[in-house]
């Protein structure tokens, strides 16, 4: 008998494109993991900001206070600031993330202008709030689910054993943040994920919609910031379809509940075409 999927880890990115918190156990909600992608950066006409053009973003490492959020940047730690998860203003403002156009709130001056310093650029920190409904596709949705921040879905999943098969091609092997999952699972083959239609994570289930693209943002090294072509050269060898390059599973939760790490993964059906 084969041995079973287990998470093997759980992440959230409170802040869009900042960097990523590792978690014990998460709860899972429609829009996404509890606190992830809740927050994001908009430039002055209320466009996100990503590293895609800001790599220094990477370095801005994010944690959890009873009362908020503390950020500070990996080149200046001792450089906090605290983001409190009520906003301190109460005024709301139109942002834009890809095609996508909907309210945010603003969450403080000074934290505009910390953040904005650091960047080199005139940068506001907004919050999604409740009242905001940015639905998923609708090729996607079943009954008008709404995301976070995120890119487009609320949920990625990646197999350890998908990354164990890129780096095997590399010359110098690269880590799973590079992809920014926010569940990764030990077993199973590579690109095991790419099979699924509904899976079943502990008591949790959740429907598996589209692989995930990849772009240049994963040439961005986490942990300095510099950029370089893999692993985006190496995947788009053999892991292109059409004009996209494929690595892991976008996902929607299809109820409500908790995962923790080392709860098992089950497929509960598979792709058609598989």
């Amino acid at each position: 008998m084969a041995d079973p999927l287990l998470i093997q880890d759980l992440y959230i990115y409170p802040i869009k494109s900042l960097a990523g918190i590792r978690l014990t156990a998460a709860k899972v909600a429609e829009r996404g993991f509890e606190l992830d992608r809740r927050w994001m950066l908009v430039d002055e006409s209320g466009t996100f900001l990503t590293q895609r053009k800001f790599p220094l973003m990477a370095q801005f490492k994010v944690e959890i206070a009873p009362d908020g959020l503390i950020v500070y940047p990996d080149f200046a730690p001792k450089n906090k600031i605290n983001i409190p998860f009520e906003a301190e203003i109460d005024a709301q403002v139109a942002v834009r993330i890809w095609d996508d156009q909907m309210v945010a709130q603003l969450v403080g001056t000074q934290i505009d202008e910390w953040f904005s310093e650091l960047l080199n650029k005139p940068v506001r920190l907004v919050k999604m709030p409740l009242t905001t409904h940015r639905e998923i596709s609708p090729k996607y949705a079943e009954n008008g689910e709404a995301v976070s921040f995120a890119d487009a879905m609320p949920y990625l999943i990646i197999g350890q054993e998908s990354l164990n098969d890129i780096n095997a091609r590399l010359d110098s092997p690269v880590p799973m943040d590079r992809f920014r999952p926010n569940i990764v699972f030990s077993g199973g083959s590579a690109f095991a994920e790419d099979s699924w239609k509904h899976i079943r994570i502990g008591e949790v289930d959740f429907r598996v919609t589209k692989p995930c693209a990849r772009c240049v943002m994963i040439t961005i090294d986490q942990a300095t910031s510099n950029q370089g072509k893999e692993p985006l050269k190496t995947l788009s060898t053999y892991r292109k379809v059409g004009n996209k390059v494929l690595f892991g599973q976008n996902m929607m939760a299809l109820k409500a509940g908790e995962v923790k790490v080392g709860d098992t993964v089950q497929s509960l059906s598979e792709k058609a075409n598989q």
